[in-house]
């Protein structure tokens, strides 16, 4: 059977139903994001040596477009998802790879925070205050994450700090949502499709071994900008997101410097 036509009777069966609800009460499509994961489409981008469909960027967004006719927030969460997954893929464990194309992890984004200003929304996920401490084989970070898709919903996030050592960039982390001293606040931010369940997420710290990280110490900023950014602003435009945006292109090509906040 194919992606599409197992999106066609997802659509049906289980997004559609929910939808309703979703968006006049703002509950989280949890119903929804079970039936993805349960038919292979929360794996549709994993290997297919880890049992996704191995399938990319393209086919995601078919996935988004058509999620978001029927259901703005449960592409919000797809949206989020696949942009991490396509970090995962590169960087993450095999395990983590076997759960997401079983359905039974969804990722999202902890990148922008308070106070890290600069040209357009996306360019605010260029720059983290979050710190990094090492002490041993632990890590300590510390940040107040905003407009987190899926918060209290995910099974991990894809979060942001700066370096454990390098003078400068990202070092990226995988973040697993049960990790004590996590902490999401009852009401929502103020942004988002009902239901996205978008809020901050705050660590105060949250301890995650040193191995969580994905890629080098200092090297988040390329993959930013190289995979992150590209696939959340391709997934945006599939859903038809509105407000100011920039080309993904524009993103990669321009340097790091002149996006950053001054």
């Amino acid at each position: 059977m194919s992606y599409r036509t197992t999106l066609d009777e997802v659509l049906t069966r289980a997004v559609a139903p929910c939808a309703e609800l979703t968006g006049a009460e703002g509950r989280f499509p949890r119903g929804a994001v079970t039936a993805l994961g349960a038919t292979g489409l929360l794996g549709l981008t994993v290997a297919t040596e880890f049992g996704g469909a191995g399938l990319g960027l393209p086919e995601a967004a078919e996935v988004v477009a058509r999620t978001a006719c029927v259901c703005p927030a449960t592409a919000t969460v797809l949206q989020a998802h696949y942009t991490a997954v396509a970090v995962i893929e590169a960087y993450g464990s095999p395990w983590v790879r076997g759960e997401i194309a079983a359905g039974r992890h969804l990722g999202s984004l902890a990148l922008a925070e308070d106070g890290t200003g600069g040209y357009g929304e996306e360019a605010q996920v260029l720059t983290s205050r979050c710190t990094a401490v090492r002490s041993g084989g632990v890590v300590a970070l510390r940040a107040r994450k905003r407009q987190v898709v899926a918060a209290g919903e995910a099974d991990s996030y894809l979060w942001s700090s700066r370096p454990l050592g390098a003078r400068d960039g990202l070092s990226l982390w995988g973040v697993p949502a049960h990790a004590p001293d996590l902490f999401v606040p009852s009401r929502p931010d103020a942004v988002g499709p009902s239901g996205s369940a978008t809020s901050t997420v705050l660590a105060d710290p949250v301890l995650v071994p040193s191995d969580a990280m994905l890629g080098e110490d200092g090297g988040g900023l390329d993959i930013v900008l190289r995979t992150v950014l590209p696939w959340l602003l391709e997934l945006r435009a599939a859903a038809g997101a509105d407000g100011p945006r920039l080309a993904a292109a524009d993103v990669v090509r321009r340097p790091a410097d002149s996006l950053a906040p001054s």
